[in-house]
């Protein structure tokens, strides 16, 4: 379960956190193998304590943790850690639980059984837009909504509108084409992996969640705003209008 007292550092570091042995080592085997610095930790108590010790790049937490709910502890390190990489690894596969999830500060989820070349590709797409370095654009302005990917703000008539981060770089994505019609399978590989393959179910969540976000923080304003309506294409994607 330890990991070699000084790893190096240049490696990217990744917490595990999973009460089962068998995943847990075949996680920690795996991430090594791959050029990660991982550390197990069996418990939510754990985990904390041990992100409390050390700075990481990302974690990957399961949700049925014997000491304390899973979910308990992203909202935790989200809180502490504002820019920290969230993978939650469940077997729970209904939206309410992917919601809850995603609600609780989670950037993206993955149900169990899966690959490990699927989870080594996940992380990797997710960290290179975490650490990316492009060109900082100006902030993209549609009506009264405002969004800043560079201090990663999205206001409305000058109040911020809070958002998850998947949230953020979908409407972020939609904003830099307003007008254009993208297709599923684009926001995919743009927002989450460009090696994505199956289901775009997370993204159905997301746009959901994304959506009831704008629209609550429309009807919290005084006065009437211009928002720009996300628009379903049926057996395409999604156009956010001028």
């Amino acid at each position: 379960m330890g990991m070699p007292a000084a790893p190096d550092r240049s490696r990217l570091r990744v917490l595990v956190v999973e009460d089962d042995a068998t995943i847990g080592r075949h996680l920690e085997t795996g991430l090594l193998g791959h050029g990660y610095t991982p550390t197990w930790s069996r418990t939510g108590t754990g985990a904390l304590a041990e992100a409390a010790r050390t700075p990481y790049d990302a974690v990957l937490l399961d949700l049925g943790l014997p000491d304390t709910d899973g979910l308990d502890v992203a909202r935790t390190l989200r809180a502490r850690f504002p820019g920290l990489l969230i993978v939650i690894l469940t077997a729970r596969t209904d939206d309410i639980d992917i919601i809850a999830g995603l609600d609780a500060g989670a950037d993206d989820y993955l149900v169990k059984p899966f690959s490990l070349t699927v989870l080594l590709a996940r992380l990797r797409a997710h960290l290179r837009r975490h650490n990316g370095t492009s060109p900082a654009p100006e902030p993209v302005r549609l009506g009264d909504l405002v969004i800043d990917t560079t201090g990663r703000r999205c206001t409305l008539k000058d109040i911020e509108v809070v958002l998850r981060p998947k949230e953020f770089d979908l409407l972020a994505l939609l904003a830099r084409h307003p007008g254009e019609a993208l297709s599923r399978e684009t926001l995919m590989a743009q927002v989450w992996d460009e090696n994505w393959f199956g289901s775009t179910k997370t993204l159905d969540v997301t746009m959901a969640s994304l959506r009831r976000s704008l629209t609550q923080a429309a009807g919290a304003l005084a006065r009437p705003c211009r928002l720009p309506r996300i628009t379903t294409l049926r057996g395409h994607g999604y156009r956010l209008e001028r």
